[in-house]
C-alpha cells in the first residue's frame, strides 16, 4: 500500500473541493481559508472556479526568505546578531542575516504598541495616567508623566515614538487594552494576524523579559503594517515635538523633545541615493542597540531595514549605512 504524507492529503482535499464546486456550477463564489501559522501554506482561496483555480499565498505581497541573503552583497554585519533589508516595491529581500532568530527588541517594541493603539484607539481619546507609569528600572527612558496627568492618545504616541518614552507606552497600553496584560494580549493577537508568529510580547515598551522577543523578519512585518497608518508615518518622520497637557489639578504641563533617530538629527548620513524618512531606535543591556528604518530611493521606491543587537550605537549606524548602500546595487 502506497503511503500518502500529510501535504499530499491536504492537496487531495483541495482538489476534491474544487471538483465539487465545478459539479455544482458555482462560478463566482470564493472559499477563503483562514490564516493558520501551523500550515505550510498560510492561506489561500479558490475563486472563479469555472475559469481557473487560484491559490493565493498569505505572503503574496510580502518579502519572503527562509535563509540568509548574503551572497552578492558587500555588507559587514559581524558586530550585529541579526539584520535585514526589504524592498517593498519588488517584494525582495536584498539582505538577510539571521532574520528568523528570536532576540530582545528593546524599544522597537513600541512599533507594535503604536500599531495596536492606532487600530483600536482614537487619536483624540483622552488618557488619564495611572501610577503604573512610575518605572524605576535603570536606564528606562521616561518623559515625566505622573499619576493623574491627562493627555490625548495622539500626544502619547508622539512621546512613545519620538522620545521613546516608556511611561507613555504604559499610558497608551492601559488606555487601549484596559491593563498591561490586556494590551499584551492584543499585541500578540495582532502579531499573529500579520504573520509575525516568531514574536511574543509581554509589555508595551520593550524592557527585557525572557518571554518578550521578536525576529528581524517579524519586525519588518510589524513595521510594514504600521506604516500603512498615515499618523504613524508622520510621527516617525518628526524631528522635534512640543505640546501642552494637564496634570490632575488641571494645570498645564509641557512636553518637549527631539527624535532619538541619529539620521534625522543629522549625526549620520545615508548613502546619496537614499533618503531616511524615519524609524525607531531601541537600546537595553540585554537587547544591545537596535534600529529599524523606513527609507526611499531616488525613484521613490520604499525600503525597510532593521538591525537587532548591535554592540555599540556608533557601530549600529555605520552598519545601517552599510546595509543601505545595497539599495540600487
Amino acid at each position: 500500500m502506497r503511503c500518502i504524507n500529510r501535504n499530499q492529503i491536504k492537496k487531495l482535499i483541495v482538489l476534491t473541493l474544487a471538483t465539487a464546486l465545478l459539479l455544482t456550477g458555482c462560478s463566482s463564489n470564493e472559499i477563503a481559508m483562514a490564516y493558520d501559522d501551523k500550515m505550510p501554506v498560510s492561506s489561500f482561496s479558490i475563486s472563479d472556479i469555472t475559469d481557473a483555480e487560484v491559490a493565493k499565498s498569505f505572503a503574496s505581497d510580502l518579502c519572503v526568505t527562509s535563509e540568509d541573503v548574503l551572497v552578492g552583497t558587500d555588507v559587514d554585519l559581524s558586530e550585529a546578531a541579526s539584520a535585514g533589508l526589504f524592498d517593498l516595491k519588488n517584494k525582495k529581500v536584498l539582505y538577510a542575516k539571521n532574520i528568523h532568530e528570536k532576540l530582545y527588541p528593546a524599544s522597537l517594541t513600541k512599533v507594535m504598541t503604536a500599531l495596536v493603539a492606532l487600530k483600536y484607539g482614537k487619536l483624540d481619546d483622552m488618557i488619564t495616567v495611572t501610577d503604573n507609569v512610575s518605572i524605576t528600572e535603570s536606564g528606562a527612558q521616561l518623559c515625566g508623566l505622573e499619576k493623574g496627568d491627562q493627555l490625548t492618545l495622539d500626544q502619547a504616541l508622539h512621546a512613545l515614538l519620538i522620545n521613546s518614552a516608556n511611561d507613555a507606552g504604559v499610558a497608551v497600553a492601559e488606555h487601549v487594552g484596559g491593563s498591561l496584560e490586556g494590551f499584551a494580549e492584543l499585541m500578540n493577537q495582532e502579531a499573529k494576524l500579520i504573520g509575525a508568529t516568531n514574536s511574543h510580547f509581554v509589555n508595551p515598551h520593550g524592557l527585557s523579559d525572557n518571554n518578550h522577543y521578536v525576529t528581524a523578519y517579524d519586525m519588518y512585518l510589524i513595521f510594514n503594517e504600521a506604516i500603512q497608518y498615515e499618523r504613524f508615518a508622520e510621527i516617525i518622520q518628526t524631528t522635534t515635538y512640543d505640546t501642552i497637557y494637564k496634570n490632575s489639578e488641571g494645570e498645564e504641563k509641557t512636553l518637549s523633545f527631539q527624535t532619538t533617530n541619529q539620521y534625522l538629527q543629522g549625526a549620520y548620513s545615508a548613502p546619496g541615493n537614499v533618503t531616511v524618512l524615519g524609524g525607531k531606535t531601541g537600546t537595553t543591556n540585554a537587547a544591545g542597540n537596535c534600529l529599524i528604518l523606513y527609507s526611499k530611493d531616488t525613484q521613490s521606491n520604499s525600503y525597510i531595514s532593521v538591525i537587532l543587537r548591535s554592540k555599540e550605537r556608533a557601530i549600529l549606524y555605520d552598519q545601517m549605512t552599510d546595509i543601505l548602500t545595497e539599495i540600487g546595487n
